[in-house]
């Protein structure tokens, strides 16, 4: 049977740990945000339910990448969770897609990308703050087992 242990002592900085420690290393690292909203759609020129007005729980998957600083943090995951909150999930949570996003057929890989733009956007105006930030992939779930992904090296390169 596993004890549960207290420290001894708990480490300070500029006693046990000096302030240049903390950076590891200076490597490109990805840290990932998940987030969840509930949304109405229908999609047009489709035959089949989807046509109809519908709901889903929706998945977004949230891929960035930088480089840490001098903390040894690349991004914060709250202020990728403020970007969310701000920026983001206004358009979406228990809304009407067809209605508060940009002209398109509301399908996952149309929303998938808008996604990443946002993002993306939102990254950039943030540089100053994190250094190398961006987005590496989205990927929004519309069921638990079906999703559509967006990647950097797709939004860049075609």
């Amino acid at each position: 049977m596993y004890g549960f242990r207290i420290v001894d002592k708990l480490q300070k900085i500029n006693e046990d740990i000096q302030p240049n420690q903390l950076k590891y290393h200076t490597k490109r690292v990805l840290v990932s945000k998940e987030f969840t909203f509930d949304a109405a759609h229908h999609l047009h020129c489709y035959e089949g339910k989807c046509k109809n007005l519908h709901g889903h729980t929706y998945k977004a998957v949230f891929g960035i990448s930088g480089f840490v600083d001098d903390r040894g943090l690349a991004i914060d995951f709250g202020d990728i969770k403020e970007v969310w909150k701000k920026e983001i999930e206004i358009y979406l949570d228990h809304k009407y897609l067809n209605e508060t996003l940009p002209l398109m057929n509301t399908t996952a890989e149309n929303m998938v990308v808008w996604l990443y733009e946002k993002m993306t956007v939102s990254l950039e105006n943030r540089q100053e703050q994190y250094e190398g930030a961006r987005v590496e992939f989205v990927r929004l779930y519309e069921t638990p087992t079906s999703y559509a992904e967006a990647r950097r090296e797709w939004m860049i390169n075609e």
